[in-house]
């Protein structure tokens, strides 16, 4: 059995959750390859990723080969920075994140563990190593390619090495199939506002004056009283729209922000910035991953001097 040079891995999303795929690549030092891809019908870009190094590390533990060092390629720095630095204060702190929460895609951050642990201690040492997306590195490409045919159900012809297997049992390509079957997400709930408002009489007005002669100063004092009451019944209504439309500007930014996790979309470090209405430096600041309102915010890659972030709702 000859040596593995090394191993690409890459997940694929269409919505977030929605359709996903995944995607692997074990390159030998003969020249040859194993290819390895699955599917999911509701899932999440972080756990495709995830099952694709998943499937890498099963792979290995199925083989001849004796152990040694191979470097996995990823371009999820969320999984990266999961596997090799963050699991071990969640275990520490019994899969709870700094904030107190459940940490997301447990289960497959357990297989993750389990897996490299049981390598270990067949001689395996993995060297994650992040590669940037879509900058044309080979191996990246082809599991991007192969992660999307997967997630929009496209046929594609996979290499294998089938000499590298115990048995002749393929790896299923249908990911999480021994795991929870679907993600559950729940949808932002926004309960009605019960805003108060005061409203304030008007005065009821002066009494008829008697005589013409009071006429000029009684009436100059009402005017002033209700042009007082008036300016103050303007300031407060002032008040009262400002605070509303402070609150609308809020649930339009938690929808907004709702909706680019829901996609999976990754937003620059400056866009983050407007979302949560503070500094750029307030955001890489915080590190790679942490909680922001409803949401988990992953720091996933850089591309050029961007850095870029996704967002995934809590499920509480």
């Amino acid at each position: 059995m000859p040596t593995i040079n090394a191993i690409y891995t890459d997940g694929a999303c269409s919505g977030n959750p929605g359709p996903g795929g995944w995607g692997t690549r074990i390159e030998f030092a003969d020249g040859q390859v194993q290819e390895l891809g699955g599917q999911n019908k509701a899932t999440t870009n972080n756990r495709m990723e995830m099952q694709a190094a998943i499937s890498a590390l099963e792979f290995l533990s199925e083989t001849d080969i004796d152990g040694g060092q191979v470097t996995l390629h990823t371009d999820s720095e969320y999984l990266k920075n999961g596997i090799t630095k963050w699991i071990k204060g969640w275990k520490r702190k019994g899969w709870k994140t700094s904030t107190g929460k459940a940490v997301l895609n447990q289960d497959l951050w357990q297989q993750l563990d389990q897996l490299t642990e049981t390598l270990s201690a067949h001689d395996w040492s993995i060297d994650w190593r992040y590669v940037r997306g879509h900058a044309g590195d080979p191996g990246n490409e082809r599991c991007d390619e192969i992660a999307r045919a997967f997630s929009h159900g496209q046929p594609i012809g996979l290499k294998e090495y089938k000499a590298a297997r115990k048995n002749t049992q393929k790896i299923a390509r249908t990911p999480e199939n021994t795991t929870k079957k679907v993600d559950h997400y729940k949808d932002l709930s926004l309960n009605t506002l019960e805003i108060s408002t005061v409203t304030t009489e008007e005065p009821s007005g002066n009494p008829a004056l008697e005589s013409y002669e009071h006429d000029s100063q009684e009436g100059q004092q009402a005017m002033a009283s209700s042009a007082d009451s008036k300016a103050n019944i303007k300031n407060g209504s002032s008040e009262e729209t400002s605070r509303i439309e402070r609150l609308k500007n809020t649930l339009e930014t938690l929808q907004v922000t709702d909706e680019l996790a829901k996609q999976g979309y990754l937003i620059t470090s400056a866009e983050l910035a407007d979302l949560m209405d503070v500094n750029a430096s307030a955001v890489t600041s915080r590190g790679d991953y942490w909680a922001w309102r409803n949401w988990t915010v992953s720091r996933i890659r850089r591309e050029g001097n961007q850095i870029l972030w996704q967002l995934e709702r809590i499920d509480e």
